[in-house]
């Protein structure tokens, strides 16, 4: 999938676990850590909010385009 979701690189940018961006956000942990590893399908702007909100970032610091091989951009 050409979308990379950074949301290990900004969790560890802010020295927190996921865990706690969790109890923060009042998500379950299984939703943040599928959303973290790239498997999510889809992610609603107020949960993206959320993330940025906490972390203090920006959507583009979370969400990255990446185009596949042999694609110009």
């Amino acid at each position: 999938m050409p979308i990379i979701v950074n949301l290990d690189v900004m969790l560890a940018r802010r020295k927190m676990q996921l865990t706690e961006l969790s109890e923060k956000m009042g998500i379950t942990l299984a939703n943040l850590s599928i959303l973290k590893t790239g498997k999510a399908k889809a992610i609603r702007f107020s949960t993206l909010e959320m993330i940025c909100g906490i972390l203090e970032c920006q959507p583009g610091d979370i969400l990255e385009y990446q185009a596949p091989k042999g694609r110009k951009q």
